[in-house]
């Protein structure tokens, strides 16, 4: 018999999942019945907590929803926190758990894992948490789910099925070959055309390109070379324009030099970025603006009146309505490389001697690994990195210091990372005691340099 936990992993397969984080359990042991004979890795953490930091890690690595089964109860009460850091910075990831059987559910009787109501205690971090009473439930929720990794803002879904439900037959139940994937919508026709009058007239145009623009990077690229304009990325957004491109501006919004050339752009174009505070107000003086005429896009329409309103709204992917701007904008010189390069001279100025000194260590890194992949917790290194540091390649850079904001990240978010890409290498910092890093290539200097805090 082919049962509904089995059936899941044959779904899944054909969604092109490869990686599945979780720890098996008495309540979840049917969902891993399935995994045995498929193609599917499962990767173990020690607490639940992990399987959702590594999901996360995963997807940022690949741009794939990071995948967890999760038992009843303890399970979801664990990976509430990873969820909840995904949720904040838009990473797409996947929750399968499993809820007490019907007539155990919430019933309050004591039943092993019970929660009063496992769905409404994750429904603040997902995108939608739903249970799947039947068999035949089970295929439209999991497109319901990839709808929203596919074409909306990407954020944790939480699916649970009942024990009873999990156990139930799926003989009768086809797997779709080809399930329907959707597109991020392309942007309307005359916002964009719009966008692209008010750019083309534009003399001291910015770029602000936040974390739901690194799928964009080559779009962002030739659209900032065509306009002649610098370009702020976000901590998500590192690796947009590589190190050393003339239009990269990686010293964060919150500092007073990247503030200034914001305040002196006479349009302002935000691409995949929420104005977060944890980027563009991290010392909460409130003293960001954005003076200019702003246009943005968002593929979240809500995230779009948020924070400052726009003079041009764009609900879009921003790969597809990034391409439609190169397309509709004139090459114009702007003194753009010297805008960028005034606000990069002005870092020395801007920072103080410790946060230089941790700098110069993610600068070794990088040199000496040039491929690295950097996961963080909040730690002094990450706050500097965060204030100023140039990521080779988007998803490079990353860490929960940001928005959500937990800890214990670090570690299995870099794990989860280097599962989703093999071939680089990764380093690490967690917020833990008592320990360092003895890396024998670097500098003499550095050697002995504790690297975790």
């Amino acid at each position: 018999m082919i049962s509904t936990g089995m059936y899941l992993t044959k779904l899944l397969t054909t969604y092109g999942v490869d990686t599945v984080f979780g720890i098996p359990g008495v309540h979840t042991v049917e969902l891993y019945r399935g995994l045995a004979g498929s193609a599917i890795r499962h990767v173990t953490p020690r607490h639940e907590q992990g399987a959702g930091f590594m999901a996360d890690g995963y997807a940022r690595a690949t741009g794939k929803p990071g995948v967890c089964f999760i038992i009843t109860g303890p399970g979801m009460t664990n990976i509430v926190t990873a969820m909840g850091q995904a949720y904040g910075d838009s990473i797409p990831m996947l929750v399968i758990s499993t809820v007490n059987a019907h007539g155990r559910m919430g019933s309050g009787e004591g039943w092993l894992h019970e929660l009063p109501n496992q769905q409404a205690l994750v429904s603040g971090v997902s995108a939608f948490s739903c249970t799947v009473n039947r068999p035949e439930e089970l295929a439209p929720a999991l497109a319901r789910a990839f709808a929203i990794f596919d074409s909306a803002r990407p954020r944790p879904v939480h699916i649970e099925l009942p024990i009873n439900v999990m156990l139930a037959s799926a003989e009768h139940l086809a797997v779709p070959e080809n399930p329907v994937r959707l597109s991020r919508p392309a942007g309307d026709a005359n916002a964009l055309k719009a966008a692209a009058a008010l750019l083309d007239g534009a003399k001291t145009p910015v770029i602000l390109a936040g974390g739901g623009a690194i799928s964009a990077a080559t779009q962002i690229r030739a659209l900032a070379e065509r306009l002649d304009a610098p370009v702020v990325m976000t901590t998500n957004g590192r690796g947009i324009l590589p190190p050393g491109h003339t239009l990269a501006v990686n010293l964060s919004a919150s500092m007073p030099a990247t503030r200034a050339l914001i305040e002196t752009a006479d349009v302002v174009l935000g691409i995949g970025t929420e104005l977060g505070p944890t980027d563009y107000d991290f010392y909460e003086d409130g003293f960001f603006s954005i003076p200019g005429t702003f246009i943005r896009v968002d593929i979240d329409p809500a995230q779009l009146m948020r924070t400052r309103t726009p003079e041009i709204g764009i609900v879009g992917g921003s790969a597809a309505c990034a391409a439609s701007l190169v397309g509709l904008v004139s090459a114009s010189a702007r003194d753009g490389a010297a805008r960028a390069a005034e606000v990069e001279t002005l870092v020395h100025r801007d920072l103080p001697a410790a946060m230089l000194d941790d700098l110069i260590i993610l600068e070794i890194i990088h040199d000496t690994l040039p491929d690295v992949l950097i996961a963080g917790d909040s730690t002094q290194l990450v706050y500097a990195g965060n204030t100023a540091y140039g990521a080779a390649s988007p998803g490079s850079y990353f860490n929960s210091a940001t928005g959500y904001g937990t800890l214990g990240y670090g570690l299995p978010a870099g794990i989860g990372a280097k599962i989703g890409r093999p071939g680089g290498r990764w380093w690490c910092w967690q917020e833990t005691a008592g320990c360092s890093f003895h890396w024998p290539s670097l500098p003499r200097r550095w050697r002995q340099r504790p690297l975790l805090s």
